[in-house]
């Protein structure tokens, strides 16, 4: 009996711990300047938001490999006039989270403002309302980190752009609550001469040590450094712990460590991918003397470089099944997880209607000649390298100068859309390149169509973000446009993709766009 209850043990753990292999990148999509945290058996990630609403986004997984996107920890970013208007690559820098005291606390740099904290007693929210912890300029890449005698800390690093400092990296200390600076801070570290530009860092502490995980040398050309230390404030011993090597991954820093139920180590970074963003890679990561080594070390330095594909983390559950939102039906009473805004949104933007199974999107009074800081954008990331987007839309304009279109949206952008009202309606395709320098739309395709209550409008990227749009009305038969365009990243992010409906006639009924549905197939990397 006793050797029966040892074998069906022993396969109840195999079964719990089973490996296959992952490839990286884990998510081809824009999440960049991640951090996570383990609470139990499950894992939480959140990344920078810049100036797009919901902000803080919050991803779930229980395998460090399969991700869910479950909701976001800023519905409105303050100041609130501010951020009323876009701002583009302004808002929501390099966050970090953590658990504390049965509390989640994410800590979020915003350049022009200072350092926010907000908390959560759940992961699903309510989320506080943002506390400044530090006003200041440039003060940028916040992470606490709770030391064994109580005291708590706060490691941050700073922005050229803002403060006229950078390349160094200070830690200062915090109240009991973490909510307000005591000290000035101490440099810890200068990279002036050996990392430039180091930023980003995350504060641990292992076996006596400090730890300061920090990239440096440029978003798309870097490495990760690590700091140890016996004492907080230093002296700090450095080391580059991952670069590039003989592999295709540029950059790969800027990310998180995370230990497994099983006593496993992992790190989770990012890499700039152009159009696509900054796409997220796991690494398995060991300690050798005390020091971290992430990734492949095929020569024994301690320096170790991106894995294409490994076994999967041995952790107590495996969900395969998890995934980040794209396609959304709209049969829904909320919108899906995966859509932002440009700027903190106004209640009469969209209407969920779940008894038509439609998203109401009422045309927006926009009389600039771009779209580039147009606040009523609805977007999600680019999911994947290759892949096609629909959307079927119901247009009942009543003023002739409104459109509703389906856009690729970059510091370049292009645009397929529908103009005018029930009388006369025409289906335009529009580019602006360099929209970030006030350049002005380029209509390059127009065609006139009779009135079909449903349009279809579709866009297939290929590898590359070589954008092909179109149109049909009958679902079947599309009308590709014959110039191709290629997408662009934004400020700070990747290129995204998604809805517009504006107008510029001022009127007080100028009508809408019932959205059915917007489906993402195709996905391919």
């Amino acid at each position: 009996m006793k050797r029966l209850i040892l074998i069906l043990f022993l396969l109840f753990s195999a079964s719990c711990f089973s490996q296959g292999i992952y490839t990286n990148p884990i998510i081809h999509a824009d999440y960049s300047d991640p951090d996570a945290i383990r609470v139990g058996d499950d894992y939480y990630m959140i990344s920078s938001s810049f100036n797009h609403i919901p902000g803080l986004p919050i991803l779930h997984s229980k395998d460090l490999v399969h991700w869910e996107l479950i909701g976001h920890a800023l519905l409105r970013q303050p100041p609130y006039d501010h951020y009323n208007i876009v701002q583009h690559g302004n808002g929501v820098w390099a966050p970090s989270i953590r658990f504390h005291n049965n509390e989640f606390y994410i800590y979020y740099p915003d350049p022009d403002y200072g350092i926010y904290l907000i908390k959560a007693k759940n992961i699903n929210g309510p989320w506080s309302q943002p506390a400044l912890v530090q006003e200041g300029k440039g003060l940028i890449d916040p992470c606490p980190l709770w030391d064994d005698d109580g005291k708590v800390y706060l490691v941050h690093a700073f922005a050229g752009s803002r403060a006229g400092i950078k390349s160094i990296i200070v830690v200062k200390e915090l109240n009991k609550e973490g909510d307000k600076v005591l000290s000035e801070g101490v440099l810890v570290y200068d990279g002036h001469a050996a990392d430039p530009t180091v930023e980003g860092p995350k504060f641990y502490k292992r076996n006596g040590y400090y730890y300061i995980f920090a990239p440096a040398g440029g978003v798309s050309t870097g490495w990760q450094i690590v700091l140890r230390s016996k004492q907080v404030y230093g002296p700090y011993e450095r080391r580059i712990v991952m670069a590039k090597g003989e592999t295709t991954v540029n950059g790969p820093h800027q990310g998180a460590w995370v230990n497994t139920i099983t006593g496993e180590d992992w790190f989770i970074h990012f890499q700039d991918k152009d159009a696509y963003g900054r796409i997220l890679h796991l690494q398995p990561m060991k300690w050798i003397k005390d020091w971290p080594v992430i990734g492949s070390d095929p020569d024994g330095d301690g320096i170790g470089e991106p894995v294409s594909s490994y076994k999967i983390p041995r952790t107590k559950y495996q969900d395969p099944t998890l995934r980040i939102g794209t396609t959304d039906e709209f049969n829904a009473a909320t919108i899906g997880k995966q859509w932002q805004w440009q700027a903190n949104p106004d209640l009469n933007w969209v209407f969920m209607d779940p008894s038509n199974g439609v998203l109401r999107m009422n045309s927006y009074l926009w009389n600039d000649s771009s779209l580039y800081n147009d606040p009523d954008l609805l977007l999600q990331k680019f999911p994947a390298e290759s892949f096609t987007a629909t959307t079927r839309i119901n247009f009942s304009a009543n003023n002739e100068s409104a459109r509703m279109g389906l856009v690729v949206f970059g510091l370049d952008y292009a645009a397929i859309s529908i103009v005018g009202s029930k009388e006369a309606i025409k289906i335009q395709y529009a580019v602006c390149l360099n929209a970030d320098k006030n350049n002005k739309e380029k209509v390059l395709a127009e065609q006139n169509i009779a009135y079909s209550h449903s349009i279809y409008l579709r866009v297939l990227v290929s590898k590359g973000g070589i954008c092909s749009f179109g149109f049909s009305t009958d679902g079947n038969s599309y009308t590709m446009m014959k110039e191709h365009f290629t997408a662009r990243p934004g400020k700070w992010v990747g290129a995204k993709l998604g809805l517009f409906c504006t107008r510029t006639g001022k009127t007080n009924d100028a009508g809408y766009a019932d959205i059915d549905w917007f489906r993402i197939t195709g996905e391919k990397n």
